[in-house]
């Protein structure tokens, strides 16, 4: 597997509402497969392919947005006080963000009280996102904003991919890049087809599955699928039933989450095609999270709609983890089910 395109994405800029990098990684690779392509005033970017008359229309969606950070008061001191867009304070202490100022990218750390000075209380002390600060190398307000700092400006993990050998990489974003990925090579697989199928990279989906929402109502589809990055966690201490995922156990499919219950003709086409073409693949164990689908299957009339993912360890975290094994299973998934539910 070829991970240019994976590391491209991994590494764009994106929180929510700021997903112009990763659109623009998307365009380049795709305009040329599309009988058509056009960005939205919301941002979503819809790639369509045009099959044979009478063919179902198949929208897939992967979210262009990732966990990020907005910066809601600069300090005296020119500290940044943080509101956080889908990541839990207690993931925060040490971590290193990068900022979109102004005057260029601005990288800080959300600092710490160094251990030698903490009492005891303190160290028990659940973190509160309310007492965490960003530093990024300034000693007051105006010099923080004559570098270009601003109130409302916005920030991600700075966490570089890496390729770690023996098919597993490291990245940020994950969630949901890896799924970007895979509806690219789809797409691209679909030049010359009868499948009609618009692939849409949304916006927004961190904060509440919003891109999806409009796209869907513009596309107007016969069936959804949302394509996504989800949580495993195969890791020390995890009780099997609690396990939603693991790594190398091919892609995962949603019965049901707090966003959707997978419409069974959806989840149907899924497992069948997934035997028939003997792709691994394992059910998302634990119903809670959501989707693209869930914002696509609630639009106008209704829309069948499913989900499958790449399993990531430490999604929503500064990097996660998966294989280019399920990235690729999850790859083949996706086309078989066009295929099937085309069909």
């Amino acid at each position: 597997m070829d991970l240019t395109l994976l590391k491209k994405l991994s590494n764009a800029y994106g929180p929510p509402g700021y997903e112009d990098e990763a659109r623009e990684i998307l365009k380049a690779e795709l305009e040329g497969f599309a009988d058509e392509m056009r960005v939205d005033s919301l941002g979503n970017i819809l790639f369509t392919h045009r099959g044979e008359k009478g063919r179902p229309l198949i929208m897939l969606a992967a979210h262009t947005d990732e966990v990020g950070f907005l910066v809601r008061h600069i300090e005296d001191m020119g500290y940044l006080r943080l509101h956080s867009w889908g990541v839990v304070p207690n993931l925060l202490p040490g971590q290193r963000l990068i900022f979109r100022g102004k005057k260029g990218d601005l990288k800080g750390v959300i600092g710490t009280k160094p251990p030698h000075i903490m009492s005891e209380e303190e160290r028990k002390k659940p973190v509160v996102l309310d007492d965490l600060f960003v530093d990024i190398g300034t000693c007051t307000r105006e010099e923080a904003e004559t570098r270009g700092a601003y109130e409302g400006m916005t920030g991600v993990f700075d966490v570089d991919f890496l390729d770690l050998g023996g098919g597993y990489v490291r990245g940020k974003a994950l969630d949901d890049r890896a799924g970007c990925y895979v509806m690219a090579e789809v797409f691209k697989s679909l030049k010359g087809s009868p499948f009609s199928v618009v692939a849409v990279g949304t916006v927004q989906e961190e904060v509440g599955l919003r891109g999806s929402r409009t796209a869907a109502y513009q596309v107007d589809p016969d069936y959804g699928l949302a394509i996504e990055g989800t949580f495993a966690v195969d890791m020390p201490g995890m009780a099997p039933h609690m396990v939603p995922a693991s790594l190398r156990k091919g892609p995962v499919v949603t019965i049901a989450d707090a966003s959707v219950i997978a419409h069974p003709k959806v989840l149907k086409a899924i497992t069948e095609a997934a035997e028939e073409r003997k792709i691994p693949y394992q059910f998302k164990k634990i119903p809670s999270g959501g989707t693209d689908a869930g914002s696509i299957h609630l639009t106008k009339g209704g829309v069948p709609s499913g989900t499958i993912a790449v399993p990531c360890r430490y999604i929503h975290g500064p990097a996660s983890i998966t294989t280019t094994e399920d990235i690729e299973n999850t790859v083949r998934l996706v086309k078989a089910f066009i295929e099937r539910i085309s069909a």
